[in-house]
């Protein structure tokens, strides 16, 4: 399994990479491992600012649908439109062409977040 030592990471298995006061986001390959085959990622929330711990969209594999948490306060910029004819990639390369949304941070609360070793600790 892979943990990217230069992300962060939430319990409920997002990742997080922020440069600057933007933030790249999307499932852990853990995550992706354990839903399966992914068939279907839905975030309608471009454009809203949502907190930390809220839902921000949802991820649809064969046999289940997951919530999608925020790791950070911060206004949806982009979501990654080529999940939209591939939602696939996510399962293929969660860290790199699998991200899911683009935020502009507004609140730099990193309480919570997990580094590489502590997160692979707790799965």
């Amino acid at each position: 399994m892979n943990f990217p030592q230069d992300l962060l990471y939430t319990k409920d298995h997002e990742w997080i990479k922020i440069d600057g006061d933007i933030a790249t986001i999307g499932i852990t390959d853990f995550a992706q491992g354990e839903l399966g085959d992914i068939v279907f990622v839905e975030i309608d929330t471009v454009g809203e600012t949502i907190e930390a711990g809220k839902v921000f969209g949802t991820v649809e594999a064969v046999k289940t649908v997951s919530d999608l948490y925020m790791p950070i306060t911060g206004e949806i910029l982009e979501f990654n439109s080529t999940l939209e004819g591939a939602p696939e990639t996510v399962n293929s390369d969660p860290y790199g062409e699998g991200w899911m949304i683009k935020v502009r941070i507004t609140s730099d609360n990193r309480e919570g977040l997990l580094n590489a070793s502590d997160y692979q600790a707790i799965i």
